[in-house]
């Protein structure tokens, strides 16, 4: 094994209410909560990843032709540890309510500024949910 940490690709979303929080998930086993989203399986475009992935954990259909790209971030896996994690994430609108399912445990809607409210991991804390505020005052 070499010292170098191996890194985890993933797609994530940022879905906003109407009151401009994001919507974070927990997955069952974890402390943490995180951006929906998830692994693409091979040959998968980043949004069909997404889309595929947001159906199966919310019960929701991305809107893939408003999808904002937000950038690749990258940090400490909070779900496997001695990973890190490295996100193309992408601000996104859907159809439908989303609802826990799959892997995921638990919802929650947090600002984008602290405090968040609940325990986020690095990437969503620190990268993901900042660049989104940062989109938001600039319009």
């Amino acid at each position: 094994m070499s010292a170098a940490a191996a890194t985890i690709h993933i797609v994530a979303a940022v879905i906003l209410d109407d009151r401009g929080r994001a919507l974070v998930v927990r997955k069952h086993g974890a402390s943490r909560f995180i951006q929906p989203g998830g692994k693409p399986d091979p040959g998968e475009e980043p949004l069909q990843a997404l889309a595929r992935e947001l159906h199966e954990e919310l019960g929701v259909r991305l809107d893939a032709a408003s999808a904002l790209p937000l950038g690749t971030f990258e940090d400490w896996a909070v779900n496997e540890p001695g990973h890190r994690v490295q996100a193309q994430a992408w601000r996104v609108w859907i159809e439908g309510e989303p609802c826990a399912r799959a892997e995921i445990a638990e919802l929650a809607w947090v600002p984008l500024q602290p405090p968040h409210g609940r325990p986020l991991a690095p990437l969503s804390e620190h990268h993901i949910l900042p660049a989104v505020a940062a989109l938001a005052t600039a319009r």
